[in-house]
């Protein structure tokens, strides 16, 4: 199955910017490098594959990145070189400038790799105006069911979605498939494995073993009290980050937080909402809310894989399910939240469209109180509000969450 990524960077082989592929572990990135190098193969496009996890390789492009010229077929035509894990060069930033600067009308470089060289920040000094950078997240809804098998599905959300007054007789394979996706998340391993005890062993070995070189990597040592950091935020997605009470919770120094968690974003672990206000007096203006990027690894960090109807949880769950929703469609910056020192609140304002909206969202659609909202909607009569709910499941549902 091919990511939705696919057809975007396809699109961009043509540009002279070179493409950086970057996010979490084990979401699918040598593999989309890969069905690139097909692609290309397959459109008679002149292209090598080099993984740097092979060490006398790592060590030629590391002696000089014009050993990589060395590597190339003879040709006429552009060459797209696609390299996996670049991470592990001693300088990658150094390394894609200069070929850059001297044969990007020859060498088209597609570059995959962890966060560690995008971290730096030299990086983005030294490759601007010479990149794009794109991020795979795990797999959405809609690649879920692909990978599950199940494009049948797929086309009924799709009809849903797209017809306002579409029934469908799909509704509890649907809602079964949903509940697997929320509880289990999109990890492409976990979404193929049709066992649930090795679905959630999976999981722990992310939680255990990937997770822990990404501390290494990003040249941490504590990564006891990162994890536990990272399980604290697990329990408080959707609500405030307090940086003093964290500190004081783990014994740490704020600036050890604020490092902490630049590094579970640069890793796309988690993201950090930022308030929306006009009113710099009336309307908190510091601290952001935290999201999970992944709800099977969320769930993984507070140990539970329990149903909605068994879980104390399930309003920060299904919160924290639509941010992942809209982390699908928007530039992570351009989703924020709300919040007066009165109290009054709104999940989710989507401030980049040309009419920006808001969106609440609430497990169940009888607990919605509309006057809630009156002081909103008096202070942004531009801005229209809506809501989302998870309960009751049915077309609505699927109407109200982004499409897939």
């Amino acid at each position: 199955m091919q990511r939705d990524l696919f057809n975007t960077l396809k699109a961009y082989l043509p540009s002279k910017d070179f493409i950086i592929l970057t996010g979490a572990r084990q979401t699918g990135k040598s593999t989309l490098l890969r069905q690139l190098e097909s692609h290309c193969k397959t459109t008679g496009t002149p292209s090598v594959f080099l993984n740097l996890e092979n060490k006398n390789l790592l060590k030629m492009l590391n002696e000089s990145p014009l050993n990589t010229l060395k590597l190339l077929p003879e040709t006429t035509q552009r060459i797209v070189v696609l390299i996996d894990e670049i991470q592990y060069l001693d300088d990658p930033s150094n390394f894609l400038k200069l070929l850059y600067d001297e044969y990007s009308a020859t060498i088209k470089i597609i570059a995959s790799g962890s966060s560690a060289f995008y971290m730096d920040e030299k990086f983005n000094d030294s490759l601007a105006g010479r990149k794009r950078i794109f991020r795979l997240l795990t797999c959405s809804f809609s690649e879920y069911l692909r990978l599950r098998g199940k494009e049948d599905l797929l086309q009924e959300v799709v009809r849903i979605q797209t017809q306002p007054q579409a029934k469908t007789q799909q509704g509890e394979l649907l809602h079964h498939e949903w509940l697997q996706y929320m509880l289990y998340g999109g990890y492409p391993a976990v979404i193929t494995e049709p066992d649930v005890s090795e679905k959630i062993a999976y999981l722990i070995e992310l939680c255990d073993s990937f997770i822990k070189r990404d501390v290494l990597e990003a040249g941490e040592q504590n990564e006891i009290t990162f994890y536990m950091l990272f399980r604290l935020l697990a329990h408080q997605s959707g609500q405030l980050v307090n940086v003093n009470e964290l500190a004081a919770t783990l014994k740490i120094t704020n600036e050890t937080v604020v490092n902490y968690l630049y590094i579970l974003q640069k890793y796309f672990h988690i993201t950090l909402v930022k308030p929306f206000f006009k009113n710099l007096r009336k309307e908190l203006t510091k601290m952001p809310k935290v999201y999970l990027m992944d709800m099977g690894l969320r769930n993984c960090l507070l140990h539970t894989f329990q149903l909605p109807e068994e879980r104390m949880d399930k309003g920060e769950w299904w919160e924290n399910m639509y941010f992942r929703l809209l982390a699908e469609k928007y530039n992570p910056d351009d989703i924020l939240f709300w919040r007066t020192t009165a109290g009054n609140e709104v999940d989710f304002i989507l401030h980049s469209l040309t009419q920006p909206r808001a969106v609440e969202v609430k497990y169940d659609r009888e607990t919605i109180r509309e006057s809630k909202y009156k002081t909103f909607r008096t202070t942004y009569p531009d801005i229209p509000l809506d809501f989302a709910w998870m309960q009751p499941f049915d077309e609505d549902f699927f109407r109200k969450i982004p499409p897939v």
